[in-house]
């Protein structure tokens, strides 16, 4: 007879069902091209560099773990555009494309799912970012994990504080140390200027997020925002650079096992950490951030995809998204297809007529509530990283 499994390994094992749960390939595929693909060509125009070569696990039972900057005070398009272009790169093979642990805020409504699709980043491959999903995903024997440090205090961190590392968790620090497995950090860069000059105040956000809103910012967009929901779900056409660094092998720093590093120790290689990233985030800007929207570039694409125009800007992402959302949910195992020429846009609305209420001021905002928020259970955590 088989013995029991200790309480911790058990609860690991049971939770394994987070690996396929939500988890569709065929959304990522379907989403990817032609939406994602589209906003990656022309409009956020996305680089990888250094990534030349494959992210192998040193570890071959355990998944390495992917760490970066968050920013940009808008929606998390800094780590959409980035799993995409890896999916992209590695043509479209799940395998070799990070899974991302996502803030729970993320997923608490439809209304933080992108353009309201339900579960977005969980048929996606996002896993909520709690130490149990965490853990259960270091035994994940398909690919490598993405996660941010800093969290929603890094995207939300406000324009003033731009290019400076936020307090880190220290969960990735202890899953690395515990399964002896290398942390890849890379700098993103430009995602600041997805929405430049917005700033952030404890008071509003701790207001929002008792409505289920990670943040609300403060800026120039504020009464554009108020009035035209479409811009919710906006960035600016900031070129997102992804520059990978210098692999971390915390475990190696400690001369005993895991069980036996104290809180203190946890924290020094934290801010050992911290300052690595933060002198490569500080190397990457100043070599690839100083034309953050290399507007020359934009322009001779956004002409060249002149008969797409607009559904490569923000104007026109509620057209893509809801179509997708349609054609998906009609036939999940169905290529989604989507024609694109200048007559497209009256078919797009006759098929999908809740679009209208993303350019509708003011009164617009009530449909696209009521479906955001219909039957959602909203509870007030404390998000702050541990």
């Amino acid at each position: 007879m088989s013995r029991p499994l200790p309480e911790h390994l058990e609860r690991i094992y049971l939770n394994k069902k987070i690996y396929h749960e939500y988890f569709d390939v065929s959304f990522c595929k379907s989403l990817a091209n032609p939406v994602l693909d589209l906003l990656d060509d022309v409009y956020f125009r996305t680089e990888l560099i250094g990534f030349d070569e494959p992210i192998e696990r040193n570890h071959p039972d355990h998944p390495v773990i992917l760490a970066s900057n968050h920013s940009g005070m808008s929606f998390p398009w800094d780590a959409m555009m980035f799993i995409v272009k890896m999916f992209r790169e590695n043509d479209y093979d799940h395998t070799k494309t990070p899974r991302a642990l996502v803030a729970p805020m993320l997923s608490m409504t439809t209304l933080m799912n992108p353009y309201q699709i339900q579960n977005a980043w969980k048929k996606a491959g996002g896993i909520d970012a709690t130490f149990l999903n965490f853990e259960t995903m270091m035994q994940y024997p398909h690919s490598n994990l993405l996660l941010y440090p800093e969290g929603v205090p890094g995207i939300g961190k406000g324009f003033n504080r731009k290019y400076q590392l936020q307090k880190f968790a220290t969960s990735f620090i202890r899953m690395s140390l515990k399964y002896k497995t290398d942390i890849v950090p890379y700098a993103t860069v430009n995602a600041e200027y997805l929405n430049p000059y917005t700033y952030s105040f404890d008071w509003i956000n701790n207001l929002v997020k008792k409505i289920g809103i990670p943040f609300f910012p403060i800026g120039i967009i504020i009464i554009p925002l108020l009035l035209f929901p479409w811009i919710f779900y906006m960035g600016f056409p900031a070129k997102l650079i992804f520059v990978r660094g210098k692999r971390i092998r915390p475990y190696e720093w400690l001369e005993k096992p895991y069980e036996e590093t104290t809180e203190e120790e946890i924290y020094e290689i934290r801010q050992k950490i911290h300052q690595q990233m933060q002198e490569e985030l500080d190397e990457a800007v100043e070599q690839y951030g100083q034309q953050p929207f290399k507007w020359g570039e934009f322009w001779r694409l956004a002409w060249k995809n002149i008969s797409k125009f607009p559904y490569y800007t923000p104007l026109g992402w509620p057209f893509l998204f809801e179509d997708f959302k349609r054609q998906y949910n009609k036939n999940p195992e169905k290529p989604v297809e989507m024609y694109l020429g200048w007559g497209a846009i009256f078919r797009f609305i006759f098929r999908n007529p809740i679009t209208i209420a993303y350019f509708i001021p003011l009164l617009g905002w009530i449909p696209l509530l009521i479906r955001g928020y219909w039957g959602q259970n909203i509870k007030q955590k404390d998000w702050k990283p541990k």
